[in-house]
């Protein structure tokens, strides 16, 4: 495993800016690996999963150090708003899951009041901050279905309304037609 810094200037590249929330992210996801006892996720790339629940910066840091990506099929995105990531290790099916502590932020401003700027404050203490200090730990079960899996392969279903292909099982069967999930009413836009 990389060093913390060396993740740092990786995830900042990537994301374009350094801020907390790439520290927490690097940081979780860096427990999340030793937790499973993972030293570096590159070296088995079908052997992690992992699932982030925020589409903010500490899940472009997740991404940088465990090597998931959504394009891999590794990478998994619930939208549940929480600074929290579930890592699975597909090989023995242990996962744990963290999620970060709101009280690392007032924890930040006590051990530097004297910094400008909260983002600059957690930045220099979530460096710092002890792993149970930032994150709640809990193991975990996850059933992950065999379409979820990385490199699952299966034959595409078409869209019988707007005759779209769709994979990974994602269709849906309503009055005996095959649909789309846009088609059958899930749609997050609008035809214009």
């Amino acid at each position: 495993m990389k060093t913390l810094d060396e993740y740092l200037q990786e995830a900042e590249r990537a994301h374009g800016h350094l801020c907390a929330g790439q520290v927490l992210g690097v940081r979780m996801a860096m427990l999340g690996l030793k937790r499973l006892a993972i030293d570096d996720p590159t070296q088995d790339r079908k052997r992690l999963l992992t699932y982030v629940e925020i589409d903010r910066c500490a899940t472009d840091a997740v991404a940088v150090v465990t090597g998931c990506r959504l394009g891999k099929r590794a990478l998994k995105f619930r939208d549940w708003g929480k600074t929290a990531a579930t890592f699975v290790d597909l090989k023995t099916q242990r996962a744990i899951r963290l999620a970060a502590k709101e009280s690392a932020k007032d924890a930040a401003r006590s051990m530097y009041p004297e910094i400008a700027g909260k983002n600059h404050q957690q930045m220099k203490a979530y460096r710092e901050m002890a792993d149970e200090s930032l994150f709640d730990e809990a193991w975990v079960e996850v059933d992950v279905a065999p379409e979820d899996m990385p490199g699952y392969k299966a034959e595409r279903a078409v869209c019988a309304e707007c005759g779209e292909g769709i994979q990974f099982k994602r269709e849906v069967e309503r009055d005996g037609r095959v649909l789309c999930r846009a088609c059958a009413g899930e749609r997050y836009y609008r035809r214009c």
